[in-house]
Protein backbone atom coordinates (compact mmCIF):
# COMPACT_ATOMS: atom_id res chain seq x y z
CA UNK A 1 0.00 0.00 0.00
CA UNK A 2 1.59 3.59 -0.58
CA UNK A 3 1.13 7.04 0.82
CA UNK A 4 -0.09 9.85 -0.51
CA UNK A 5 3.33 10.78 -1.74
CA UNK A 6 3.88 7.62 -3.56
CA UNK A 7 1.37 8.11 -6.00
CA UNK A 8 2.22 7.60 -9.45
CA UNK A 9 0.91 10.20 -12.48
CA UNK A 10 0.40 9.59 -16.08
CA UNK A 11 -1.69 12.70 -17.52
CA UNK A 12 -2.73 11.64 -20.72
CA UNK A 13 -5.59 13.81 -21.36
CA UNK A 14 -3.34 17.19 -20.33
CA UNK A 15 -0.82 15.96 -23.29
CA UNK A 16 -3.45 16.43 -25.62
CA UNK A 17 -3.31 20.31 -25.21
CA UNK A 18 -5.10 23.76 -24.46
CA UNK A 19 -7.41 22.26 -27.55
CA UNK A 20 -9.11 20.43 -24.68
CA UNK A 21 -8.91 21.57 -21.57
CA UNK A 22 -7.53 24.49 -19.33
CA UNK A 23 -4.78 24.63 -16.51
CA UNK A 24 -6.38 26.02 -13.42
CA UNK A 25 -4.89 25.72 -10.10
CA UNK A 26 -7.55 24.82 -7.32
CA UNK A 27 -8.56 27.59 -4.84
CA UNK A 28 -8.04 26.49 -1.63
CA UNK A 29 -11.28 26.07 1.17
CA UNK A 30 -10.72 27.48 4.33
CA UNK A 31 -10.64 25.25 7.56
CA UNK A 32 -10.53 21.84 6.16
CA UNK A 33 -11.87 19.35 7.77
CA UNK A 34 -12.66 15.65 6.71
CA UNK A 35 -16.20 14.30 6.55
CA UNK A 36 -16.33 11.26 5.28
CA UNK A 37 -13.94 9.24 3.12
CA UNK A 38 -14.41 5.40 1.32
CA UNK A 39 -11.53 2.83 2.11
CA UNK A 40 -12.64 0.90 -0.99
CA UNK A 41 -12.22 3.94 -3.17
CA UNK A 42 -8.47 4.71 -1.57
CA UNK A 43 -7.62 0.88 -3.05
CA UNK A 44 -8.39 1.60 -5.97
CA UNK A 45 -5.08 4.36 -5.81
CA UNK A 46 -3.67 1.46 -3.62
CA UNK A 47 -3.07 4.32 -1.22
CA UNK A 48 -3.03 3.10 2.75
CA UNK A 49 -6.18 3.37 4.81
CA UNK A 50 -4.66 5.38 7.60
CA UNK A 51 -3.62 7.77 5.23
CA UNK A 52 -7.23 9.17 5.88
CA UNK A 53 -6.22 10.19 9.65
CA UNK A 54 -3.23 12.96 8.56
CA UNK A 55 -3.77 16.63 8.39
CA UNK A 56 -2.35 16.62 4.99
CA UNK A 57 -4.63 14.12 3.60
CA UNK A 58 -7.71 16.41 4.35
CA UNK A 59 -5.25 19.74 3.24
CA UNK A 60 -4.70 17.75 0.05
CA UNK A 61 -8.45 17.49 -1.46
CA UNK A 62 -9.23 20.95 0.14
CA UNK A 63 -7.25 22.14 -2.40
CA UNK A 64 -4.24 23.62 -0.44
CA UNK A 65 -1.36 21.22 -1.60
CA UNK A 66 -0.98 19.24 -4.91
CA UNK A 67 1.41 16.65 -6.17
CA UNK A 68 4.05 18.05 -8.40
CA UNK A 69 3.10 15.45 -10.94
CA UNK A 70 -0.37 16.53 -10.88
CA UNK A 71 -1.62 18.93 -13.73
CA UNK A 72 -5.08 20.70 -12.85
CA UNK A 73 -6.80 21.35 -16.29
CA UNK A 74 -10.86 22.17 -16.63
CA UNK A 75 -12.09 20.09 -19.73
CA UNK A 76 -14.41 21.98 -21.91
CA UNK A 77 -17.20 20.32 -23.49
CA UNK A 78 -20.62 20.80 -24.83
CA UNK A 79 -24.15 19.53 -24.54
CA UNK A 80 -27.77 18.81 -24.97
CA UNK A 81 -29.40 20.17 -21.77
CA UNK A 82 -33.24 19.39 -20.92
CA UNK A 83 -33.32 18.79 -24.95
CA UNK A 84 -31.70 22.05 -25.82
CA UNK A 85 -27.78 22.95 -27.33
CA UNK A 86 -25.97 24.47 -25.41
CA UNK A 87 -22.73 25.18 -27.33
CA UNK A 88 -20.09 25.46 -24.76
CA UNK A 89 -20.08 24.16 -21.00
CA UNK A 90 -17.37 22.60 -19.71
CA UNK A 91 -15.91 22.36 -15.43
CA UNK A 92 -17.22 24.89 -14.27
CA UNK A 93 -16.34 24.22 -10.70
CA UNK A 94 -14.49 20.49 -10.93
CA UNK A 95 -10.66 20.42 -12.02
CA UNK A 96 -8.85 17.04 -13.05
CA UNK A 97 -5.78 17.19 -11.46
CA UNK A 98 -4.49 14.13 -13.39
CA UNK A 99 -4.50 10.57 -13.82
CA UNK A 100 -3.22 8.29 -11.38
CA UNK A 101 -2.16 4.65 -12.59
CA UNK A 102 -2.30 1.95 -9.89
CA UNK A 103 0.01 -1.34 -9.40
CA UNK A 104 -2.76 -3.29 -11.40
CA UNK A 105 -1.81 -0.89 -14.20
CA UNK A 106 -5.52 0.67 -14.24
CA UNK A 107 -6.08 4.30 -15.07
CA UNK A 108 -7.92 6.41 -12.26
CA UNK A 109 -9.00 10.36 -12.76
CA UNK A 110 -8.16 12.51 -10.03
CA UNK A 111 -10.97 14.82 -10.18
CA UNK A 112 -11.65 17.56 -7.92
CA UNK A 113 -15.31 19.33 -7.69
CA UNK A 114 -15.39 22.52 -5.74
CA UNK A 115 -12.61 23.80 -6.75
CA UNK A 116 -13.50 27.03 -7.28
CA UNK A 117 -13.83 28.92 -10.62
CA UNK A 118 -12.73 28.44 -14.15
CA UNK A 119 -13.32 29.67 -17.53
CA UNK A 120 -16.40 27.81 -17.80
CA UNK A 121 -18.08 28.82 -14.71
CA UNK A 122 -20.28 31.21 -16.84
CA UNK A 123 -20.98 33.46 -13.76
CA UNK A 124 -20.81 30.79 -11.04
CA UNK A 125 -18.80 30.82 -7.72
CA UNK A 126 -17.05 27.39 -8.95
CA UNK A 127 -18.00 25.64 -5.26
CA UNK A 128 -19.76 22.83 -4.42
CA UNK A 129 -21.73 22.80 -1.26
CA UNK A 130 -20.97 20.64 1.41
CA UNK A 131 -25.21 18.91 0.75
CA UNK A 132 -24.58 17.64 -2.48
CA UNK A 133 -21.13 16.95 -2.04
CA UNK A 134 -22.18 14.27 0.83
CA UNK A 135 -24.98 13.60 -1.98
CA UNK A 136 -22.68 12.66 -4.60
CA UNK A 137 -20.32 10.76 -2.43
CA UNK A 138 -22.86 8.67 -0.71
CA UNK A 139 -24.50 7.79 -4.00
CA UNK A 140 -21.88 6.90 -5.92
CA UNK A 141 -20.19 4.20 -3.54
CA UNK A 142 -23.82 2.81 -3.17
CA UNK A 143 -24.30 2.56 -6.66
CA UNK A 144 -21.01 0.35 -6.52
CA UNK A 145 -22.17 -1.66 -4.16
CA UNK A 146 -24.85 -2.39 -5.46
CA UNK A 147 -22.97 -3.57 -9.27
CA UNK A 148 -24.58 -0.44 -10.98
CA UNK A 149 -21.42 0.83 -12.83
CA UNK A 150 -20.60 4.44 -11.67
CA UNK A 151 -17.86 6.79 -10.70
CA UNK A 152 -16.80 6.66 -7.53
CA UNK A 153 -15.91 8.98 -4.53
CA UNK A 154 -12.84 9.09 -2.45
CA UNK A 155 -13.84 11.84 0.06
CA UNK A 156 -15.53 14.93 1.14
CA UNK A 157 -13.94 17.50 3.02
CA UNK A 158 -16.22 20.47 4.65
CA UNK A 159 -14.64 23.84 5.05
CA UNK A 160 -15.68 27.31 7.10
CA UNK A 161 -15.60 29.23 3.12
CA UNK A 162 -19.23 30.17 2.68
CA UNK A 163 -21.11 30.39 -0.28
CA UNK A 164 -24.62 31.50 -1.18
CA UNK A 165 -27.52 28.72 -3.37
CA UNK A 166 -31.01 29.90 -2.17
CA UNK A 167 -29.29 30.59 1.65
CA UNK A 168 -25.66 30.76 3.16
CA UNK A 169 -24.31 27.34 2.73
CA UNK A 170 -20.97 25.76 3.89
CA UNK A 171 -18.17 25.06 0.28
CA UNK A 172 -17.08 21.77 0.19
CA UNK A 173 -14.85 19.54 -1.67
CA UNK A 174 -15.65 15.75 -2.94
CA UNK A 175 -12.84 13.72 -4.59
CA UNK A 176 -14.57 11.84 -7.67
CA UNK A 177 -12.91 9.41 -9.11
CA UNK A 178 -13.34 7.75 -12.95
CA UNK A 179 -11.27 6.12 -15.44
CA UNK A 180 -12.15 8.55 -17.96
CA UNK A 181 -14.25 11.92 -17.71
CA UNK A 182 -14.80 12.24 -21.05
CA UNK A 183 -18.49 12.97 -21.78
CA UNK A 184 -20.93 12.37 -24.80
CA UNK A 185 -20.63 16.62 -24.64
CA UNK A 186 -17.05 16.30 -25.33
CA UNK A 187 -17.45 14.80 -29.29
CA UNK A 188 -20.08 17.16 -29.83
CA UNK A 189 -18.26 20.23 -28.79
CA UNK A 190 -15.72 19.60 -31.64
CA UNK A 191 -18.51 18.03 -33.85
CA UNK A 192 -20.71 21.40 -33.36
CA UNK A 193 -17.42 24.23 -33.48
CA UNK A 194 -16.56 22.07 -37.10
CA UNK A 195 -13.17 21.45 -35.41
CA UNK A 196 -12.75 17.65 -37.05
CA UNK A 197 -9.57 17.15 -36.89
CA UNK A 198 -9.90 17.71 -33.12
CA UNK A 199 -12.63 15.39 -32.96
CA UNK A 200 -10.63 13.13 -34.28
CA UNK A 201 -8.03 13.01 -32.04
CA UNK A 202 -10.28 12.93 -29.40
CA UNK A 203 -11.38 9.86 -30.75
CA UNK A 204 -7.82 8.21 -31.30
CA UNK A 205 -7.43 8.66 -27.25
CA UNK A 206 -10.35 7.67 -26.18
CA UNK A 207 -10.12 4.44 -28.71
CA UNK A 208 -6.34 3.94 -27.53
CA UNK A 209 -6.85 4.79 -23.72
CA UNK A 210 -10.20 2.98 -23.03
CA UNK A 211 -11.51 0.97 -26.00
CA UNK A 212 -8.19 -0.46 -27.12
CA UNK A 213 -9.93 -4.17 -28.79
CA UNK A 214 -11.99 -1.63 -30.85
CA UNK A 215 -8.79 -0.64 -32.68
CA UNK A 216 -8.68 -4.09 -34.08
CA UNK A 217 -11.42 -3.70 -35.50
CA UNK A 218 -12.17 -2.83 -39.45
CA UNK A 219 -13.92 0.62 -38.33
CA UNK A 220 -12.72 1.50 -34.81
CA UNK A 221 -14.97 4.35 -34.28
CA UNK A 222 -18.25 2.26 -35.32
CA UNK A 223 -16.89 -0.42 -32.95
CA UNK A 224 -16.70 2.09 -30.22
CA UNK A 225 -19.84 3.48 -30.22
CA UNK A 226 -21.97 -0.17 -30.11
CA UNK A 227 -18.95 -0.60 -27.03
CA UNK A 228 -20.86 2.70 -25.58
CA UNK A 229 -24.37 1.51 -26.62
CA UNK A 230 -23.69 -1.77 -25.28
CA UNK A 231 -22.92 -0.33 -21.72
CA UNK A 232 -25.32 2.55 -21.97
CA UNK A 233 -28.12 -0.33 -22.55
CA UNK A 234 -26.60 -2.50 -19.25
CA UNK A 235 -26.37 0.73 -17.48
CA UNK A 236 -30.01 2.03 -18.40
CA UNK A 237 -31.36 -1.28 -17.34
CA UNK A 238 -29.94 -1.45 -14.05
CA UNK A 239 -31.04 1.82 -13.00
CA UNK A 240 -34.74 1.06 -14.13
CA UNK A 241 -34.70 -2.55 -12.29
CA UNK A 242 -33.30 -1.38 -8.88
CA UNK A 243 -35.53 2.04 -9.03
CA UNK A 244 -32.72 4.65 -9.67
CA UNK A 245 -33.60 7.97 -11.25
CA UNK A 246 -30.66 10.28 -12.16
CA UNK A 247 -32.53 13.30 -12.65
CA UNK A 248 -30.21 14.98 -15.02
CA UNK A 249 -29.95 13.24 -18.36
CA UNK A 250 -28.39 16.14 -19.97
CA UNK A 251 -25.66 14.45 -22.72
CA UNK A 252 -22.96 16.07 -20.70
CA UNK A 253 -23.64 13.97 -17.72
CA UNK A 254 -23.48 10.81 -20.13
CA UNK A 255 -19.99 9.17 -19.46
CA UNK A 256 -18.34 7.78 -22.71
CA UNK A 257 -17.69 4.91 -20.36
CA UNK A 258 -21.35 3.58 -19.75
CA UNK A 259 -21.17 4.37 -15.93
CA UNK A 260 -23.63 6.49 -13.62
CA UNK A 261 -21.86 9.78 -13.74
CA UNK A 262 -22.36 13.66 -12.81
CA UNK A 263 -25.27 13.53 -9.54
CA UNK A 264 -27.17 15.73 -8.68
CA UNK A 265 -31.23 15.14 -7.94
CA UNK A 266 -31.07 11.32 -7.96
CA UNK A 267 -33.33 9.23 -5.99
CA UNK A 268 -34.14 5.81 -5.35
CA UNK A 269 -38.07 4.95 -5.85
CA UNK A 270 -39.85 4.92 -2.21
CA UNK A 271 -43.54 4.01 -3.63
CA UNK A 272 -43.22 2.46 -6.75
CA UNK A 273 -44.16 5.17 -9.22
CA UNK A 274 -42.94 4.96 -13.49
CA UNK A 275 -43.33 8.57 -13.60
CA UNK A 276 -41.89 9.64 -11.01
CA UNK A 277 -39.67 13.45 -11.33
CA UNK A 278 -36.76 13.75 -9.02
CA UNK A 279 -36.04 16.83 -10.09
CA UNK A 280 -37.97 19.79 -9.42
CA UNK A 281 -36.42 21.76 -11.96
CA UNK A 282 -37.57 19.45 -14.47
CA UNK A 283 -40.98 21.06 -15.15
CA UNK A 284 -41.63 18.50 -17.96
CA UNK A 285 -40.62 15.64 -16.50
CA UNK A 286 -38.28 15.02 -19.52
CA UNK A 287 -36.32 12.57 -16.71
CA UNK A 288 -38.55 11.16 -15.30
CA UNK A 289 -38.37 7.55 -14.12
CA UNK A 290 -40.22 5.84 -16.77
CA UNK A 291 -38.61 7.73 -19.51
CA UNK A 292 -34.71 7.48 -19.04
CA UNK A 293 -35.01 5.09 -21.94
CA UNK A 294 -35.59 6.67 -24.55
CA UNK A 295 -33.72 9.70 -22.92
CA UNK A 296 -30.40 7.83 -23.13
CA UNK A 297 -31.63 6.68 -26.95
CA UNK A 298 -31.82 10.20 -27.52
CA UNK A 299 -28.75 11.14 -26.05
CA UNK A 300 -26.76 7.98 -27.82
CA UNK A 301 -28.11 9.34 -30.97
CA UNK A 302 -26.83 12.70 -30.23
CA UNK A 303 -23.56 10.99 -29.62
CA UNK A 304 -23.65 9.25 -32.91
CA UNK A 305 -24.78 12.80 -34.86
CA UNK A 306 -21.32 13.72 -33.16
CA UNK A 307 -19.41 10.86 -34.66
CA UNK A 308 -21.02 10.83 -38.30
CA UNK A 309 -17.51 13.00 -39.67
CA UNK A 310 -15.29 9.25 -38.59
CA UNK A 311 -18.20 6.72 -39.14
CA UNK A 312 -21.04 6.65 -42.00
CA UNK A 313 -24.33 7.59 -40.77
CA UNK A 314 -26.28 4.38 -42.11
CA UNK A 315 -23.73 2.32 -39.60
CA UNK A 316 -24.32 4.55 -36.94
CA UNK A 317 -28.51 4.04 -37.02
CA UNK A 318 -28.10 0.31 -37.57
CA UNK A 319 -26.14 0.19 -34.25
CA UNK A 320 -28.17 2.98 -32.00
CA UNK A 321 -31.03 0.83 -33.21
CA UNK A 322 -29.30 -2.16 -30.86
CA UNK A 323 -30.00 -0.46 -27.95
CA UNK A 324 -33.48 -1.21 -26.90
CA UNK A 325 -33.35 -4.96 -27.65
CA UNK A 326 -29.76 -4.83 -25.57
CA UNK A 327 -31.65 -3.36 -22.61
CA UNK A 328 -34.83 -5.00 -23.01
CA UNK A 329 -32.67 -8.39 -22.72
CA UNK A 330 -30.39 -6.86 -19.62
CA UNK A 331 -33.52 -5.61 -17.87
CA UNK A 332 -35.48 -9.14 -17.93
CA UNK A 333 -32.16 -10.33 -16.89
CA UNK A 334 -32.15 -8.17 -13.71
CA UNK A 335 -36.01 -8.51 -12.86
CA UNK A 336 -36.04 -12.63 -13.21
CA UNK A 337 -32.83 -12.38 -10.42
CA UNK A 338 -35.10 -9.82 -8.13
CA UNK A 339 -38.11 -12.32 -8.75
CA UNK A 340 -35.93 -15.58 -7.98
CA UNK A 341 -35.70 -17.40 -11.42
CA UNK A 342 -33.04 -18.91 -12.36
CA UNK A 343 -34.80 -19.92 -16.01
CA UNK A 344 -36.27 -17.89 -19.08
CA UNK A 345 -39.59 -18.00 -20.14
CA UNK A 346 -41.90 -16.30 -22.59
CA UNK A 347 -44.41 -14.96 -20.18
CA UNK A 348 -41.84 -13.61 -17.62
CA UNK A 349 -41.93 -9.79 -19.73
CA UNK A 350 -45.88 -9.71 -19.07
CA UNK A 351 -45.92 -11.38 -15.53
CA UNK A 352 -43.31 -8.08 -14.26
CA UNK A 353 -45.63 -5.87 -16.05
CA UNK A 354 -48.44 -7.01 -13.80
CA UNK A 355 -46.70 -6.78 -11.22
CA UNK A 356 -45.72 -3.08 -11.48
CA UNK A 357 -48.98 -2.10 -12.26
CA UNK A 358 -50.18 -3.53 -9.19
CA UNK A 359 -47.16 -1.79 -7.27
CA UNK A 360 -48.08 1.66 -8.79
CA UNK A 361 -52.14 1.49 -8.22
CA UNK A 362 -51.06 0.51 -4.81
CA UNK A 363 -47.70 2.35 -3.86
CA UNK A 364 -45.99 -0.24 -2.94
CA UNK A 365 -42.01 0.33 -1.62
CA UNK A 366 -40.29 -0.91 -4.58
CA UNK A 367 -37.33 -1.91 -2.61
CA UNK A 368 -38.75 -3.56 0.49
CA UNK A 369 -41.25 -6.02 -1.78
CA UNK A 370 -38.60 -7.57 -3.35
CA UNK A 371 -36.33 -8.08 -0.15
CA UNK A 372 -39.06 -9.59 1.77
CA UNK A 373 -40.56 -11.74 -1.09
CA UNK A 374 -37.52 -13.74 -1.14
CA UNK A 375 -37.10 -13.81 3.45
CA UNK A 376 -39.36 -16.75 3.35
CA UNK A 377 -41.30 -19.51 1.23
CA UNK A 378 -43.81 -17.99 -2.12
CA UNK A 379 -46.85 -18.31 -0.07
CA UNK A 380 -45.68 -17.16 2.99
CA UNK A 381 -44.14 -14.00 1.56
CA UNK A 382 -47.36 -13.22 -0.71
CA UNK A 383 -49.48 -13.91 2.06
CA UNK A 384 -47.73 -10.79 3.99
CA UNK A 385 -47.40 -8.85 0.98
CA UNK A 386 -50.97 -8.91 0.17
CA UNK A 387 -51.27 -6.49 3.06
CA UNK A 388 -49.50 -3.55 0.65
CA UNK A 389 -52.24 -3.81 -2.46
CA UNK A 390 -55.15 -2.42 -2.87
CA UNK A 391 -56.56 -4.50 -5.84
CA UNK A 392 -56.96 -7.41 -3.87
CA UNK A 393 -58.24 -9.11 -6.60
CA UNK A 394 -55.54 -8.57 -9.20
CA UNK A 395 -52.80 -9.28 -6.88
CA UNK A 396 -54.34 -13.08 -5.86
CA UNK A 397 -54.22 -13.75 -9.74
CA UNK A 398 -51.23 -12.25 -10.27
CA UNK A 399 -49.20 -14.31 -6.92
CA UNK A 400 -51.19 -17.70 -8.44
CA UNK A 401 -48.80 -17.31 -11.71
CA UNK A 402 -45.78 -16.17 -9.52
CA UNK A 403 -46.14 -19.41 -7.70
CA UNK A 404 -46.31 -21.37 -10.78
CA UNK A 405 -43.53 -19.98 -12.40
CA UNK A 406 -41.67 -20.04 -8.99
CA UNK A 407 -42.26 -23.94 -9.02
CA UNK A 408 -40.92 -24.68 -12.38
CA UNK A 409 -37.37 -23.29 -10.85
CA UNK A 410 -37.47 -25.94 -8.64
CA UNK A 411 -35.44 -24.58 -6.05
CA UNK A 412 -35.43 -25.36 -2.40
CA UNK A 413 -36.33 -22.71 -0.05
CA UNK A 414 -32.33 -21.86 1.07
CA UNK A 415 -31.12 -21.61 -2.07
CA UNK A 416 -33.95 -19.39 -3.29
CA UNK A 417 -33.68 -17.55 -0.39
CA UNK A 418 -29.64 -17.06 -0.64
CA UNK A 419 -30.01 -16.31 -4.43
CA UNK A 420 -32.86 -13.44 -3.94
CA UNK A 421 -31.14 -11.41 -0.75
CA UNK A 422 -27.74 -11.60 -3.54
CA UNK A 423 -29.75 -9.49 -5.93
CA UNK A 424 -32.37 -7.19 -3.23
CA UNK A 425 -30.47 -5.26 -1.13
CA UNK A 426 -32.02 -4.66 2.37
CA UNK A 427 -30.66 -1.07 2.23
CA UNK A 428 -31.16 1.59 -0.09
CA UNK A 429 -30.46 5.14 -0.17
CA UNK A 430 -33.34 6.90 -0.19
CA UNK A 431 -33.01 10.80 0.01
CA UNK A 432 -34.32 10.86 3.74
CA UNK A 433 -31.84 8.95 5.03
CA UNK A 434 -29.49 11.58 2.95
CA UNK A 435 -31.18 14.54 4.22
CA UNK A 436 -30.61 13.21 7.50
CA UNK A 437 -27.05 12.87 8.31
CA UNK A 438 -26.53 16.08 6.00
CA UNK A 439 -28.43 17.85 8.41
CA UNK A 440 -26.42 16.21 11.00
CA UNK A 441 -23.03 16.96 9.16
CA UNK A 442 -24.36 20.97 8.94
CA UNK A 443 -24.15 21.02 11.91
CA UNK A 444 -20.79 19.50 12.10
CA UNK A 445 -22.01 15.85 13.38
CA UNK A 446 -19.89 14.25 10.83
CA UNK A 447 -20.96 9.81 12.30
CA UNK A 448 -23.68 10.19 11.23
CA UNK A 449 -22.41 10.19 7.57
CA UNK A 450 -19.43 7.78 8.03
CA UNK A 451 -22.62 5.89 9.44
CA UNK A 452 -24.73 5.56 6.75
CA UNK A 453 -22.27 4.97 4.15
CA UNK A 454 -20.70 2.33 6.10
CA UNK A 455 -24.16 0.26 5.80
CA UNK A 456 -24.80 0.90 2.66
CA UNK A 457 -21.66 -0.35 1.66
CA UNK A 458 -22.75 -3.92 2.35
CA UNK A 459 -26.71 -3.48 1.05
CA UNK A 460 -27.01 -7.33 0.36
CA UNK A 461 -26.00 -7.78 4.55
CA UNK A 462 -28.18 -8.50 7.46
CA UNK A 463 -26.42 -5.84 9.27
CA UNK A 464 -28.12 -6.84 12.80
CA UNK A 465 -28.40 -3.61 14.79
CA UNK A 466 -28.47 -1.06 11.52
CA UNK A 467 -32.22 -2.21 10.37
CA UNK A 468 -33.88 1.51 10.88
CA UNK A 469 -32.06 2.47 7.58
CA UNK A 470 -34.04 -0.30 6.32
CA UNK A 471 -37.60 0.93 7.17
CA UNK A 472 -40.01 2.16 5.01
CA UNK A 473 -39.40 6.17 4.84
CA UNK A 474 -42.00 8.88 6.79
CA UNK A 475 -44.64 10.77 4.73
CA UNK A 476 -42.40 13.30 5.20
CA UNK A 477 -39.35 11.59 3.77
CA UNK A 478 -41.22 10.72 0.37
CA UNK A 479 -41.77 14.24 -1.04
CA UNK A 480 -38.53 15.51 -0.37
CA UNK A 481 -38.12 18.22 -3.29
CA UNK A 482 -34.35 18.05 -5.28
CA UNK A 483 -32.63 20.26 -7.50
CA UNK A 484 -29.84 20.70 -9.67
CA UNK A 485 -28.38 23.48 -7.41
CA UNK A 486 -24.75 22.33 -5.73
Amino acid sequence: MKSLTDLTFDNRFARLGDAFSTPVLPEPIAEPRLVVVSPAAMTLLDLEPREADSEEFAQVFAGHKLWSEAEPRAMVYSGHQFGSYNPRLGDGRGLLLGEVVNDAGEYWDLHLKGAGQTPYSRMGDGRAVLRSSIREFLASEHLHALGIPSSRALCVTASSTPVWREKQESAAMLLRLAQSHVRFGHFEYFYYTRQHDLLKQLGEHVLSCHFPACLAQPEPYLAMFREVVERNAELIAHWQAYGFCHGVMNSDNMSILGITFDYGPYAFLDDFDANHICNHSDDTGRYSFSNQVPIAQWNLAALGQALTPLVPLDALRETLNLFLPLYQAHYLDLMRRRLGWLSSDVGDEGLIQRLLQLMQSSAVDYSNFFRELGASTPDQALARLREDFIDLKGFDAWACDYRARSARDGADQAQRRARMHAANPKYILRNYLAQQVIDAAEQGDYGPVRELHAVLSRPFDEQPGFERYAQRPPEWGKHLEISCSS
